[in-house]
């Protein structure tokens, strides 16, 4: 008998009921997982000050590096785990299983330990001055100590997702930034430790969280759990993990070199306000693009699932709602950013000056938003469908091949304007080029159909 929590109802059910069961927890799981970052830069700006903000904007490359080591495992694992629950294979699902712990905790401690001993030169390298290291310093040591439990943490987050447990993954979440809420304040305001105390705030909430996965994971009542014949790595299911796991990898690492070259074009043209004001720009659009992204984790098991048992039909309405709400979502940002851009930025902080500038990065990064949801959509389309090499290609245009040289050649001649206007620019030529590699794929589809 199929159950809630059973993912073989993928194939059956009907799409707008699978969205709302998987997307909505999904989208609550990663709202909740920008606002933990939000949440970190409301008590740094007001508890810290600007020079905090800024300092958190310099160790935004370094957090993506890790984020991008924990999202190839973690969503490379749950792409893979949902296309063997399509083919009934649950045994290779419980070796993924295992295969996630093991890589994250190898990966996790390699990167702490590699990170730390050059950490002041990293700094320095993403844009850091003499005045803000002190602050990316102190705020990223204590990241970095915690690193093995962000990234299981992560990883078994997507395998909850994957494995038909998507309203505890949103739980589990919501309960990380619950606790990081809690112990903010209290240790920046209360015990005095500044930065240094929000680093440790969110440590302490990721171990929280971890603990409730571990707890779910060691229930032999769960659809798919921990044995002791899992706990080894298995080269084809590493292979898999990676080659799927590759796409947000990329992403994530472009999104570190891109922070770099945006940090040090604003340093260049306005100094560490501008790069704070960056930091508060970037809060704000990532609190949508997280929507999205939620909208994209909810997604992933139905369209996997779905494509592994060859319903086509069923992938190309999940794909079509899913553009849809992605689409609203960014166009609610771009209102609220046009509308509201100083009130949204009193959030973080009540330096006029500062508030001036973020204004202006505001309303131009957002110029193209409503688009930029199709393009978001459609770029984890490819990857749960097993399509790594056109993920990464839609992953690597935005930011590599579009937006970096733009940021070389627009900054020279407008200055910090030409920094803001680089980002809209490479987003259309980004939307331009998923709507084609799209078409593509939907006429395969048509095509395959036919011959069934």
């Amino acid at each position: 008998m199929q159950t809630k929590n059973n993912p073989m109802i993928l194939g059956s059910e009907k799409i707008s009921t699978l969205l709302l069961r998987y997307a909505i927890p999904a989208v609550i799981a990663m709202t909740s997982s920008s606002l933990y970052n939000i949440i970190d830069s409301i008590f740094i700006g007001h508890g810290v000050g600007p020079l905090g903000i800024a300092g958190l904007a310099i160790a935004l490359p370094l957090m993506n590096l890790a984020s991008a080591f924990g999202s190839m495992v973690g969503v490379g694992a749950s792409s893979l785990m949902s296309i063997k629950l399509g083919q009934n294979d649950v045994k290779s699902a419980q070796m993924i299983l295992g295969n996630v712990v093991f890589l994250n905790m190898i990966i996790g401690i390699s990167f702490t330990v590699v990170t730390l001993v050059f950490l002041d030169p990293i700094l320095y390298f993403f844009g850091a001055s003499e005045v803000t290291i002190p602050y990316a310093r102190d705020f990223m040591q204590i990241i970095l100590a915690g690193n093995v439990v962000t990234h299981i943490y992560l990883g078994l987050n997507d395998m909850l997702r994957a494995s038909g447990y998507p309203t505890k993954a949103m739980f589990v979440m919501l309960t990380a930034v619950v606790c990081n809420c809690i112990f903010n304040p209290l240790l920046i305001f209360g015990f005095g430790w500044g930065i240094q105390g929000s680093a440790t705030a969110t440590v302490i909430a990721q171990t929280v969280a971890m603990s409730i996965e571990l707890h779910h994971f060691s229930c032999r009542k769960s659809f798919i759990h921990f044995q002791r014949s899992i706990f080894h790595l298995k080269a084809k299911i590493v292979r898999g993990i990676i080659s799927i796991g590759l796409a947000p990898f990329l992403l994530n690492v472009c999104a570190s070199i891109v922070v770099i070259f945006i940090n040090k074009a604003l340093k260049n043209n306005g100094g560490d306000l501008y790069i704070g004001a960056y930091g508060i720009v970037n809060r704000v659009v990532l609190l949508f693009v997280m929507v999205v992204a939620g909208l994209n984790l909810g997604m992933q098991p139905i369209i996997g699932y779905n494509y592994g048992a060859r319903k086509y039909d069923r992938v190309k309405r999940t794909l079509r709602q899913g553009i849809l709400v992605a689409t609203c979502v960014t166009t609610v940002g771009f209102l609220l950013s046009h509308l509201f851009p100083v009130q949204i930025s009193m959030l973080f902080t009540t330096n006029e000056e500062l508030l001036a500038v973020a204004e202006q990065g505001l309303k131009v990064v957002t110029f193209v938003f409503p688009l930029v949801g199709f393009q978001i959509v459609t770029s984890s389309f490819f990857q749960s469908i097993g399509k790594a090499q056109k993920a990464i290609f839609l992953s690597l245009t935005r930011q590599m091949l579009f937006l970096i040289p733009l940021l070389a050649i627009l900054p020279p001649r407008l200055g910090s304007l030409g920094v803001w206007l680089s980002m809209p620019i490479a987003d259309t030529m980004a939307i331009i080029l998923s709507a084609i590699l799209l078409a593509r794929q939907i006429k395969k589809f048509r095509m395959e159909e036919n011959m069934q």
